[in-house]
């Protein structure tokens, strides 16, 4: 069974039980509008499959310097957050749509920023030539799928934000640091996957 099959399977799986999942954030305000936004969770299909991240240059006015999947707004040209996915990841990194085999959807999640994500799981043959912005990204790298989703390395911070404390997850490899939104998106894919086990 290849990869994206696995993957697949796992995913529908775990749409049948019923995992405690992480939805995000409230907004800032009561009331706010959120604004519809799609990533890319591209899987490198490797004897050890990894998953292309990329880190947001430190000038940007949102999320400066942080570790992201490919993504952004969904634009109302978009066919919706699957077709909003690739053509953010092919802006990106200039990952060619065609490239990715599409899986399925992961579970939406909210930032506290107001943005309402959508995970577009898809998977990607290992080589192709991947060039970042650099308007848009300061740096990208692969980590180990098994890594990210193992529940021993999600670990849960708490800071004080606003006056109180404000808990997520944040996942380390190799002196990068995975968290917030992201990293509660990996956080949810782990746990549908190990419901499919």
């Amino acid at each position: 069974m290849s990869l994206a099959d696995r993957l697949r399977e796992a995913l529908e799986l775990g749409r049948r039980r019923s995992p405690v999942l992480l939805t995000g954030d409230a907004l800032d305000e009561e009331g706010g509008e959120t604004m519809p936004a799609a990533v890319l969770v591209a899987v490198v299909d490797r004897p050890e499959p990894t998953i292309i991240l990329t880190e947001r240059p430190k000038t940007m006015r949102k999320h400066p310097g942080q570790v992201s999947f490919p993504g952004g707004r969904i634009d109302p040209g978009d066919d919706g957050p699957v077709a909003a996915a690739l053509r953010e990841a092919e802006e990106e990194i200039g990952l060619p749509r065609d490239a990715v085999e599409v899986i399925g959807i992961a579970d939406l999640y909210r930032t506290v920023t107001g943005f309402e994500v959508t995970p577009v799981v898809g998977v990607v043959p290992p080589g192709l030539d991947l060039r970042p912005h650099p308007g848009e990204v300061a740096d990208m790298f692969e980590a180990p799928l098994r890594w990210l989703l193992d529940p021993a390395r999600q670990k849960v911070r708490t800071v004080e934000w606003r006056g109180r404390p404000r808990s997520y997850y944040e996942i380390e490899w190799q002196g990068r640091r995975i968290w917030g939104a992201t990293a509660a998106m990996l956080v949810n894919l782990s746990r549908r996957l190990e419901l499919a086990a």
